[in-house]
This record gives C-alpha cells, sequence and structure tokens, in this order.
C-alpha cells in the first residue's frame, strides 16, 4: 500500500471546510437528539417492564398544594369593603342564609363538580380574490426628441407599459365534536380574597389493565355552586380539564418511540 505524505493530500478550500464543519455539528445534534429519544424509550421501557403482568399501580391521594410545580392563583381583586356589624340583628354580614351553609366555602371542602362538554363546531370559510393592473406611460420622445441619442433610433410608441393579472380561490372547512360527561370531586385549595374559590380535584379509575384519570382545575364563584353542593364545568373561570389514561390499550394505540422521533426530524 502506497502513502502520500501529508504535504502532498490535496487540501480542502474553505467553504469545503464550513460544510464538513455544518455536516459535523448537523451529525452532532441528531445523535444528541436520538440519545436523548433512546435514554426516555428505555426509562419508559424499564418502568414498563417492571409492571409486566401486573396492573397500572394508582398514585397516592396527596396534598395538591404540595405537589411540584403548584403555585397560588392570582387574580385581579376588587377595593376591600369594611365589614358592617348591624346591633340586635340575628343577621350576620356575609352570610348567605340563617342556618349553616353546607355549601364548599373554605379550604379543604370538598364540591362535585359535573363535567359536561358537548361542543360541537362547524367552519366553512371561502376566499377569492382577483386583481387586474395596467400601466401606461403616455410618453412617446425622448427628452423632447423623437430618437434616443446616441442610439439614434427611434423612440419606441411607449417608453413604459406594464400589465398583470392575479387571482387566487381558497376554500376550508371544520367539522368537530367533542363529548364528555362525568361527575368528580374537588378541593378547595386556596380562597380568594374576594372569596371565589380554587378548586382542584383528580379521578382515577382502574378497569383490568387500563386506567382512566380526570383531572380538573379552575376557579369558582361561591354563588355558583347549587345547594346540593355541585357546580357544573361551564361555570368554572380559567379551567383546566384533562381526561385521558394509560395502559395496554393506550400503549398499542400510541406510535413506537423511533417512529415519533422520526416524525419529528424528517423533513419530507
Amino acid at each position: 500500500m502506497k502513502v502520500i505524505p501529508v504535504s502532498q493530500q490535496p487540501k480542502l478550500h474553505d467553504h469545503e471546510k464550513g460544510r464538513s464543519c455544518r455536516c459535523s455539528r448537523r451529525a452532532a445534534h441528531l445523535a444528541a437528539l436520538l440519545g436523548v429519544a433512546a435514554l426516555a424509550a428505555s426509562c419508559s421501557s424499564l418502568d414498563r417492564l417492571k409492571l409486566l403482568g401486573d396492573q397500572p399501580p394508582l398514585s397516592a391521594i396527596n396534598n395538591p398544594t404540595a405537589a411540584p410545580g403548584y403555585k397560588p392563583v392570582q387574580m385581579p381583586m376588587p377595593a376591600p369593603q369594611p365589614a358592617v356589624y348591624q346591633p340586635n340583628s340575628l343577621w350576620r354580614t356575609g352570610s348567605r342564609a340563617f342556618f349553616k351553609d353546607q355549601r364548599a366555602h373554605q379550604i379543604g371542602d370538598i364540591l362535585t363538580v359535573t363535567v359536561n362538554i358537548n361542543d360541537q363546531a362547524n367552519w366553512q370559510n371561502e376566499t377569492q380574490r382577483s386583481r387586474t393592473m395596467k400601466e401606461d406611460s403616455g410618453i412617446d420622445v425622448f427628452f423632447g426628441k423623437p430618437k434616443v441619442p446616441i442610439m439614434n433610433t427611434p423612440v419606441p410608441t411607449r417608453i413604459f407599459t406594464g400589465d398583470s393579472n392575479s387571482s387566487s380561490d381558497g376554500k376550508g372547512s371544520v367539522a368537530r365534536q367533542e363529548a364528555v360527561t362525568t361527575n368528580v370531586a374537588a378541593v378547595v385549595t386556596q380562597v380568594l380574597p374576594n372569596g371565589n374559590l380554587v378548586v382542584e380535584g383528580k379521578q382515577e379509575v382502574r378497569v383490568n389493565f387500563e386506567m382512566r384519570e380526570l383531572i380538573v382545575a379552575g376557579i369558582v364563584r361561591p354563588e355558583d355552586i347549587q345547594s346540593d353542593n355541585t357546580i357544573d364545568s361551564s361555570k368554572i373561570a380559567e379551567a383546566r380539564i384533562a381526561y385521558g389514561g394509560k395502559g395496554q390499550i393506550t400503549d398499542v394505540q400510541q406510535p413506537r418511540y423511533g417512529q415519533q422521533v422520526l416524525d419529528v426530524l424528517l423533513p419530507f
């Protein structure tokens, strides 16, 4: 085998060096993404291997305010109103009834949220546009002379003329329908200065090897809570409702990790 000295080897030009550097960086980024995806897949696979043949475990009942990432809700508040006491009166300022109210009104109380979502949307849009343009300068002489200097050629009938036509036609339609009906008990985690309640509830139901979980959170007015201590989800402000699950059926319905990585990285 003949060895070529370094001095006689072909040298790369600057643009070739830059191209090779860019290719190296792209390859490094791709390798890093594949490594992260492989690590996540391995961790998830290990968790699934630990539960092989077992049912998905239910999470422990914890204090929502002690959960990682929990933040108290801050909302615009009205100016505080001083309490007014009436002497020799059975009515207490701020009360909603003479007798004890069984509805949730303080931290730790429980109320039932009726989740009733039945959304349906049908959109049909059509946009049409057409434009015609024509420009004519109307100049048939060059600075008062019928011929172009130096070239000594006759001036064209029109120095500048232009015309263009453009048109577009776009159509689009969207049809969506979602329905969720269930009940979930929520806990009052915070009482805002204006009396509104911050509630949060989580429900987990396991059937065989599939677990469904429902999460509800938001802000409610005490006046919207009904006498049976229930409230409709449509009356929850800043509502956050999540309905999903995990288990063998959900795993089968999800694409594999490799396919998800390729869907993100491949440009075609």
